[in-house]
């Protein structure tokens, strides 16, 4: 099974209503999905048809994502390369879906392996302090 390679948390407020959309951009702004730049929240918009396929147990084509999310297919493209570098995303024979089957599993996930590179990280500081 692929691994993350790129994530980034970013600590914000949790949103104070409990609509569906602001908690699913609040979760994909805290793991460093689309930033200030994302005007007109492209990312967000490819992640959410990526969640949705994932619900219904389908796999897209960049044309069905762009087709879905009102975007141009360069775009999801763009989007689809910075999710499959950061390991959320996988592509099979030109037809994308999250690693994962929901949001949950994704978050369990990157916790497990964030606990197993800091306990990688720990041992090796361990070692350098030994060493000095």
């Amino acid at each position: 099974m692929p691994t993350f390679h790129k994530i980034t948390i970013i600590r914000t407020s949790k949103p104070h209503s409990l609509e569906l959309n602001q908690e699913i951009q609040w979760i994909s702004h805290s793991l460093g999905l689309f930033g200030d730049r994302d005007k007109e929240k492209s990312c967000f918009r490819v992640f959410i048809e990526l969640v949705k396929s994932n619900k219904e147990d389908k796999m897209l084509s960049s044309d069905e994502l762009a087709e879905r999310s009102n975007l141009s297919r360069g775009t999801v493209i763009h989007h689809l390369n910075r999710l499959m570098d950061a390991g959320i995303v996988l592509n099979h024979r030109n037809r994308y879906m999250l690693r994962v089957n929901n949001l949950q599993s994704l978050i369990n996930q990157i916790h497990r392996e964030l606990d197993d590179y800091f306990r990688d990280l720990r041992k090796i500081a361990e070692e350098i302090d030994n060493k000095i």
